[in-house]
Formats: structure tokens, sequence, C-alpha cells
């Protein structure tokens, strides 16, 4: 059977040759996919047993034993799987990768059961259980991400054997799930399904998968909360202790999805489910459901995200507290919750045509994404703070959460392989194209081929962003009709300007893009902006940052660290009227651009270890301060203190 592809720029359409982006991107084939494959099959004696693999033989019939790992454990391989289908739609076919994964392929189709059910955890250790704990047991989002990776696959080598498995999955969700009389009327406790089943629907064209897509996000926080409810089920059997005394809000099921004014619970599940509800919305045309992720949006990046575009500021629960709540070095910030928003914004950017959501979008992928692998490609945070000071994030304390060095592995392992297809798939977020024209979202270096319903198009993109405002586009179009290149204004963007074919233009700047007006077959775009790097302040409401200030340079946000400035990174003051030196330096993490900047620091001569408190005055000394981007920290030394909020010197 033929299925149609999305409608958006195929990413193997686009070759990205980034020199900031490809030097995480050109690890994905060559180590992160290899690397993650191996962890999956348990064949690294110094990384934490994964067990994913043998799980899915065990549930095969083809291994003994018993089911190990979180309960989501099988969604590892999903985003590995997905990973695999866009790392070959971006860089080419791998006859040998691909052998690797059609075997895998063929193991998930032992595993499934013959009414289409797939799931290891509930196969193995609970068969009588299925469908009766949606709360916990990541049933639905586990589904979810096998329709993702199906469809990433699919389209990348036209290969249909786990598009058929999930769609028996997914008519399987249908005959359980819906409005109808009989069927069950619950909900994913983790949202994730409803992105799958609009990715499918899209590719497949089958209708229903869309409409349950929309019943989840209908039903979802209807009467009666349907997770309370199934508490009270007489054999329930709670799988993660720490949701005792239930909290809907955790699961954003506290309240209908269309009359949720603020961002709640769970970072992670919360994007994802914006995300999907915007998809429903384009989908439908429900201009309800689009206002309410209008509004769930400015909550969340406008009074509830980092300045490194991460989200979730509880490290209890993972989770959004209130407003302006944004600690620094306790705060959570999964990979995957900036993972979540930059598919969410990504989503409201094409949907609104509004070139402000990809500010917010490019944020979290140059920040907190990247922050969140080595440079090596073996090493990981889960959690992405602002502040770090190494001895105090001990075990059994109120921080340990927050890991001072990136982790091999983890026991629950979500954000690697969803790094892995992040990276893969960046693509993705660079165009928005349209009949008549095509966005440029983010400028990232690339060579884009596509077709529109008159013309072939060829663009040459070639950016030097972030470390310079100066990018330049080759647009070669096969037939000249109507047709406008439009251009993101970011924010950071100080005296934009536009010369097209050696000519200045002055076109209208229309929600947040400059306009282009293609007058020739073949354009030369040159495009150049001020990017200075700048001090910033954040709202006086936020108290973790009263008095302090961080450092930008474009989209990347800045951090001191111990190699370049000594320990006690706190008791550090910015002069924040002196000139910011920029310095490029080809030897240190394969090329940056490094910040330098007055400051002074406290002097601790008068103090020793018998001296805790003193009426003494402070003394300062004035220092020379080094910053490198965020997203690079802990790479040239571990368990070092790392600082992005400096108190600022006023007088």
């Amino acid at each position: 059977m033929k299925y149609k592809a999305n409608s958006t720029i195929p990413i193997s359409n686009i070759k990205i040759t980034d020199e900031f982006f490809n030097k995480y991107r050109d690890l994905v084939g060559n180590v992160i996919i290899p690397y993650q494959w191996d962890v999956l099959n348990d064949r690294l004696e110094d990384v934490e047993t994964s067990h994913c693999i043998e799980n899915f033989k065990i549930a095969a019939g083809l291994s003994n034993g018993k089911f190990k790992g979180a309960v989501f454990q099988d969604t590892d391989l999903a985003k590995w799987i997905e990973a695999v289908g866009f790392y070959l739609s971006s860089y080419g076919r791998d006859e040998e990768l691909e052998k690797i994964v059609d075997e895998t392929i063929e193991l998930i189709a032992k595993a499934q059961q013959p009414d289409g059910y797939l799931d290891t955890y509930f196969i193995i250790t609970a068969p009588d259980k299925k469908w009766q704990n949606l709360c916990e047991g990541h049933e639905l989002y586990t589904a979810g991400h096998f329709m993702e990776a199906a469809v990433a696959y699919y389209e990348a080598t036209g290969k249909d054997k786990l598009i058929n498995v999930v769609r028996k999955l997914a008519d399987l969700l249908c005959e359980v799930f819906g409005p109808e009389e009989g069927k069950c009327h619950g909900y994913p406790g983790h949202p994730e399904v409803e992105v799958g089943l609009v990715k499918l629907y899209r590719i497949t064209g089958e209708k229903k998968y869309l409409n349950l897509a929309k019943h989840f996000i209908d039903i979802r926080g209807v009467g009666d909360n349907y997770f309370l409810q199934e508490e009270k089920q007489k054999d329930f059997k709670r799988i993660f202790p720490e949701f005792a005394d239930y909290d809907p809000s955790y699961s954003q099921s506290h309240m209908p999805v269309r009359k949720q004014t603020t961002a709640e619970g769970h970072a992670v599940r919360a994007a994802y489910l914006y995300s999907a509800m915007a998809d429903v919305a384009a989908e439908y045309d429900d201009e309800e459901l689009l206002e309410s992720c209008k509004t769930l949006w400015d909550d969340m990046v406008h009074r509830r995200m980092y300045i490194t575009g991460s989200i979730g500021s509880s490290g209890w629960l993972e989770r959004f507290t209130t407003d302006y709540d944004l600690p620094n070095d306790c705060n959570y910030s999964e990979s995957c919750a900036s993972i979540a928003l930059a598919m969410f914004g990504k989503r409201m950017g094409e949907i609104t045509g509004d070139a402000t959501y990809f500010d917010e979008v490019e944020r979290a992928l140059y920040n907190t994404v990247l922050s969140g692998i080595a440079m090596d490609g073996k090493g990981f945070f889960y959690v992405n703070p602002l502040e770090m000071w190494p001895d105090s994030c001990k075990d059994h304390t109120s921080k340990l959460h927050v890991k001072s060095q990136r982790q091999k592995w983890f026991g629950v392992a979500c954000c690697p392989p969803n790094i892995a297809r992040t990276l893969a798939s960046l693509g993705q977020y660079i165009y928005t194209a349209n009949a008549d024209s095509i966005a440029v979202n983010m400028y990232v270096s690339n060579e884009t081929r596509y077709k529109t319903e008159t013309s072939d198009v060829l663009i040459n993109l070639d950016s030097n962003v972030p470390w310079e405002g100066h990018v330049t586009l080759k647009v070669d179009m096969e037939e000249l009709n109507p047709y406008e290149i439009l251009l993101r204004v970011p924010y950071y963007a100080k005296n934009f300007k536009v010369i097209l074919n050696d000519k200045e233009i002055n076109e209208s700047v229309d929600k947040g893009y400059f306009h282009v007006k293609l007058t020739k077959k073949k354009s030369l775009i040159n495009v150049t902006f001020d990017m200075p790097s700048v001090f910033m302040r954040a709202n006086p409401k936020v108290r973790a940052d009263s008095g302090k200030v961080a450092v930008m340079k474009g989209p990347l946000v800045y951090c001191l660290e111990e190699i370049d400035n000594g320990d006690n990174l706190a008791s550090i003051y910015v002069k924040t009227d002196a000139e910011i030196t920029e310095i490029y330096d080809n030897k240190m993490l394969g090329g940056t651009m490094k910040l330098s900047f007055e400051g002074a620091r406290l002097e601790e001569n008068g103090w020793d270890s018998h001296t805790l408190y003193s009426p003494q005055s402070t003394k300062l000394q004035k220092v020379k301060i080094t910053a490198v981007p965020y997203c690079y920290w802990g790479n040239r030394k571990v368990s070092q203190e790392m600082l992005v909020w400096m108190k600022e010197l006023l007088y």
C-alpha cells in the first residue's frame, strides 16, 4: 500500500551545511545512533542497563525472563527508530543501518498481539491490566511514539512494515476508545498519542485516526476526573508511588483544555498536549482551540520559561509551579520539555504566520536542547540547571536530580533518543512553505530544493548566525511567478537590512517577517543586522534573578564556568556599563565566540573556616570575566561550577 507524504518540505530536500549545528548533527549517524543502539542492547558494561530490546524478545516469545525498566521503556526504541528515519532522510540511505532497523521492526511485529496491542510491559507483566491505569501506564504514550517512528521511517525509506504494525495498533485504539457508548472514555495520562495519530492520519488519509486525536483532546478534563475515578477500581494497582494523592493538574486534566489559561503540571506532558491541540486546531479550523493554544503559549513563554528556553521549574514531579517562579540551581528544565516547546512553537508559527513563535523555538534549540548532549555524542543531561555548584548536588537532598556532568545513560532514558531525533530532524524548523511564498524561520545554513505548484525552487542559504548577523540567500526558480521570501526578523536583530540583487529594499514587516518580492528567476538576497552581545535582565517578579544579569549574543545565552573564572562564581559582580569584548577562539570547543567583560569579586581576606558571620565591610576586587555559550558548558571540564545569572554591580 502507498501512502501520501506530508505537505511540508520533506527534510530529505533540505541539506544542512551549518557549521554550528553540524558539530552535533554529524554525530547522529557516526556516533549517537550506534552508541544508543549498543545501549538498547545492553552491550556497554559501564552504562546503565536498558533491557529495552530484551523486553521485546521476551514479549515475542524469543527469550525468557521478566520485564525490566520503566513502564514506558519501549519508547526508547521508538524514538531511536524515529531518529534513524530522520537521519536517513537528511543524510541518505544506509543499507547496513536499514538492515538493523528492518530486523528490529520484525521483532516488534512478533511482539505485537493478534488484536494489535503493543506494549511489552503489559504483555509480559500485567496482560490482564491493559487500559486499566491510563494515568500511569503510558500505553497510549508508547503507542504515539511508535506512530511517529513509523511515519519517519516510512518517509525515509518507503518501507511500510512498521506503518502496518502501528495501523493495526491505531485501529485497536479506535475500537477501544471513543465517545460511543460501550467504549472507554479515558484519555492518556501522558499526552503524545494525539501527535502520533495526527501524523498517521496525514500519511494514510485515515480520518478515524484524526477523529480519535480530537476526541482525546475534547474529553480531557471534562466531568469527573477520569484518573481519580480509575483509582477507585477495586483492583487498582499504582505504578508510581509519588502519584499518591494525585493532582489532576499534573496531567493537564483538571479542566477542559479550552478553559485552561495557565501552563500547569508536568512540563513535557503539557507541551506535548499543546502541540497536539495545535495540530487538531489546524486540521479542524478550530478557532476556539487555537485561541487556547495562544493563551497557554503566552503564559508558558512569558511567565514560566527560562531565558535558555527551558520549562518545568520544579524538581519534584518535573512540573510548572507558578508565574515567575524560576529558580536556577534546583530547577528541572528537562531536555524533553524544551524539545516539546520547540514542537509546539513550530506548529503555532506555521498556523498563525507569526514569526515571534520561532524566536522561542530558536531559543530552546540553541540553548537547552544542545546543552542536553555532550559534544562527543555520548553524554546527556536530563536536567538543565542555570547554576551549578557540584558540591551541593548530593543524593538524598533537594538537588539530587541535578547532575554536574552529563550521564552516559539513564534508567528513565527519554531524553537521549529524543535529542537524537530532534538533531536529525532540524530541517523541519528552518522553513514554512506555501504556494506563493516561503518563510525563513531560522538562519541555519542549508541547500534546499522543493516544488511549488508552478515551479521548481532551489535555495542556497549561507548564514554566519549565531556569531554574526550576515545571511546570504541564492534563490533559483524554474518559472517566475508572484513569489515572496519571508525573512524572520529576530528579536535580537538591530538595523535589519535587506539587499535584493544589489539594491537595498524597504518592504513591509508583517508578523515579524520582512517580505521580499522576487522579480527575477535568479535572485541574490543579502541580509545584514547587528547582533551585539548584551546584558539581559529578568522581570523584577522573577525573584531568583532580582538584581542579576545574564549575557546573550543573538540566540545564544552565555554562562560563566569555573575553568575560566575560578570557583565561587556567586561572589562575582558584573559591571554592565562596560564594553563586552567578543573573541572568536578557533581552538576552544571546536571554534566558538567567547565574551570578556569587567567585573568584581568579593574578597575573602578576613574570612576563615571559623568565621561564618561577621560585621566586617564588603570588599571587591576587580576581575576580568570570561563567558562561553551555555550550550557548551561542562564539555571542557566536568563537575565544575557554572553560572548564568550574575549579580549586577550597580554603583
